[in-house]
């Protein structure tokens, strides 16, 4: 069982996808928002989605978060154990891989009700902003209204919770690794990336959402870049001002996901500047290392 963390736009679906088709494995999405359907440009869904589980899963008005990640992946990594095949999770939601791999039992809905005095406490002396930054840092991908005060103190106690969600993985051997380019490197393939994106029709893409009656307070449209589109869309701002905010919206994301690599147990981190370097640092660390 590999997993492949990484900051966005480090080529995470090409290495993932080359693996896979080299070493008959399974791909299964972790990434928060491509569970949903028809948010497929801005979320930069692979092209062959088919080759996944865990891809257009949910309406986008529906909630999602990591326990319910959990439970969907668990029964296909123990068929795919069963059916001797390996799996690559691969995707930029780091809080689903490491709860999966380190086999977290901090998911239940139950929260300790010290837990939750704690926190209304936290909202009333230090407002709103104090919760939020604290999700972001702990959940970069959150799909949670922000401004909503309520939802916000819920996931945080999910995610802070003791209480025990049990569960056990396939006694699969476990890998993971990180892809980090330089900084230089994210930041050039964030450019080019939002550049293709808008030619494939970004702007297209958000506004069919709407016409097709999706509430812009949906979860779904917590993807960076879809609310922004959404204000170019109603006249709000012209189209070089979107393309620098959702450039600069995902570069202070890359930086978040690069903090939480830093933090990660158990990782294998592989140094390069293009996914082609990254599939070979991988497989010459694999062939290294037994194999798989």
């Amino acid at each position: 069982m590999i997993g492949i963390l990484g900051p966005t736009a480090s080529g995470k679906s090409f290495v993932a996808e080359s693996l896979a088709a080299e070493l008959s494995a399974q791909l299964i999405n972790a990434d928060a928002f491509q569970v949903y359907l028809g948010f497929d440009i801005g979320t930069s869904k692979p092209k062959e989605s088919g080759r996944y589980l865990g891809i257009d899963l949910l309406n986008p008005d529906e909630q999602f978060g990591v326990g319910q990640w959990i439970r969907f992946v668990l029964p296909h990594l123990e068929s795919c154990f069963n059916n001797r095949q390996n799996a690559i999770i691969v995707g930029g939601t780091g809080l689903y891989v490491r709860a999966l791999f380190e086999e977290f039992s901090d998911m239940s809905c139950e929260p300790d009700p010290a837990l939750r005095a704690e926190l209304q406490a936290q909202l009333a002396d230090k407002g709103l902003t104090s919760l939020t930054d604290e999700l972001i840092k702990l959940d970069p991908s959150t799909t949670v209204d922000l401004a909503n005060p309520v939802r916000v103190t819920r996931a945080l106690e999910r995610l802070r919770s003791t209480n025990e969600f049990q569960f056990a993985l396939p006694p699969y051997r476990k890998l993971k690794f990180a892809l980090l380019p330089t900084v230089a490197a994210t930041d050039r393939s964030i450019g080019l990336r939002l550049r293709a994106m808008m030619d494939e029709g970004f702007v297209e893409e958000v506004r069919r959402l709407i016409e097709q009656g999706v509430p812009k307070e949906a979860p779904a449209f917590r993807a960076i870049g879809y609310r922004t589109i959404l204000r170019l869309l109603e006249g709000e701002i012209v189209g070089e001002e979107a393309l620098s905010s959702i450039e600069t919206e995902t570069r202070r994301y890359a930086k978040r996901q690069r903090t939480w690599i830093r933090s990660e147990p158990n990782v294998n981190i592989l140094e390069a500047e293009t996914p082609d370097e990254f599939l070979s640092a991988m497989r010459l660390w694999l062939s290294a290392n037994g194999g798989v």
